[in-house]
């Protein structure tokens, strides 16, 4: 059976990075002005002649948003369940070689993060953990996952990639959707990164969407970790590549996009690239013209005023109050924690704050009375 993984073979890093630094002003203009952005469109809008064109960008893909959106943005939090990690990765404070506390939540413990995320007003929740199979694999999936649905009405996962039968198995038991980044499109940048462990393995990453599809998740996460390689704009390219793959292979999925940029974290490396605020918002601004339909998330990784300024734009979904940390909403332990999140704001400052944009919080956005029932 085909994937992704047989596309991207046919993808050339250096050629595309080429392609889309050589875009001029002109066909900036033109995929402004064409009716649908393609591939060759969304090269010009990453590019850097691009820069120059930041404000009709934004116009454009607010107005695309609201079209297709609305006003309507939804709140979700992140509960990570364990800090135990079995790779070593150089940008992630979990890695095995860091020397930081391990903690791996119990029922009791699960429970009262439940309470305490349940008494802030989430109703959606993203599940978190290391990744270790054995201590955290499957077995304590199916021991936690029905207790930690009935407290919330959507929930997704950020694990480590597993088989398609274990994510059919997890849609069972109330898993809604699955974020799961590649990090990195490039192979040899992916393995100066990936030390050890079940991470090393890039195809086997790589082909994870298409285990999601197959297996008929709702809902599936794209995400490049930009800093990792030299060039962000190819890493993006590359996604949206994924994206269109998976868009045609499995429709009846949903999906989305995320951008995250390198955090400080334990053991943290410097990033080969930095993208600026400015460059931040203008992949956003493309992807919303490249793919009108699909949810873009932003993360606590970013500052207050600049997540205040860009959600009204083209985002559908933010975290808020993250914290990054077994056990960090009912009792705050740091230095256990994956990164430092930027934007600590408190939920309901969060909510505000888009209220005084003219947007609408949502803090829920599914019943069951609608139809969906747990097999």
């Amino acid at each position: 059976m085909k994937c992704f993984a047989d596309q991207w073979e046919k993808l050339d890093w250096d050629d595309i990075r080429l392609r889309i630094n050589s875009k001029r002003a002109a066909d900036v203009e033109r995929a402004l002005n064409a009716p649908l952005v393609g591939r060759e469109e969304l090269m010009a809008l990453l590019s850097p002649a691009a820069s120059a064109y930041l404000e009709p960008l934004a116009q454009k893909a607010q107005r695309l948003t609201r079209q297709r959106f609305g006003y309507a943005v939804n709140l979700f939090v992140p509960l990570y369940l364990s800090n135990l990690c079995a790779n070593d990765c150089t940008y992630c404070g979990f890695s095995m070689s860091n020397r930081i506390k391990r903690k791996t939540l119990n029922a009791r413990e699960i429970a009262r993060e439940c309470d305490a995320i349940r008494g802030m007003g989430f109703d959606q929740l993203l599940l978190v953990t290391g990744e270790h199979q054995s201590k955290v694999g499957m077995d304590y999936f199916r021991q936690h996952l029905p207790a930690i649905r009935q407290h919330f009405s959507s929930l997704m996962m950020e694990v480590q990639p597993l088989a398609e039968e274990q994510y059919a198995e997890l849609k069972t038991l109330g898993l809604d959707g699955v974020l799961v980044y590649q990090e990195t499109y490039h192979p040899a940048v992916y393995a100066q990164h990936h030390l050890k462990g079940n991470k090393q393995d890039f195809y086997f990453r790589l082909e994870t969407p298409d285990r999601l599809g197959r297996a008929g998740i709702d809902k599936i996460g794209l995400g490049t970790l930009t800093g990792l390689s030299d060039s962000w704009r190819t890493d993006c390219f590359m996604m949206a590549e994924h994206l269109l793959w998976l868009q045609k292979t499995y429709w009846q999925s949903r999906y989305s996009v995320a951008f995250p940029r390198l955090r400080p974290c334990a053991g943290g490396i410097e990033p080969a690239c930095v993208m600026n605020e400015a460059q931040l918002v203008q992949v956003i601004c493309a992807f919303r013209l490249f793919a009108p339909e699909v949810e873009q998330s932003l993360s606590t990784r970013e500052s207050p005023q600049f997540r205040d300024k860009v959600v009204p734009l083209a985002i559908n979904t933010i975290s808020a109050f993250s914290k990054t940390q077994p056990g960090g909403y009912a009792q705050a332990q740091s230095e256990l924690e994956q990164f430092s999140p930027h934007d600590n704001r408190h939920p309901q400052q969060v909510a505000e704050a888009l209220i005084q944009a003219g947007m609408q919080p949502v803090w829920k956005d599914w019943d069951r009375y609608l139809g969906r029932t747990l097999q």
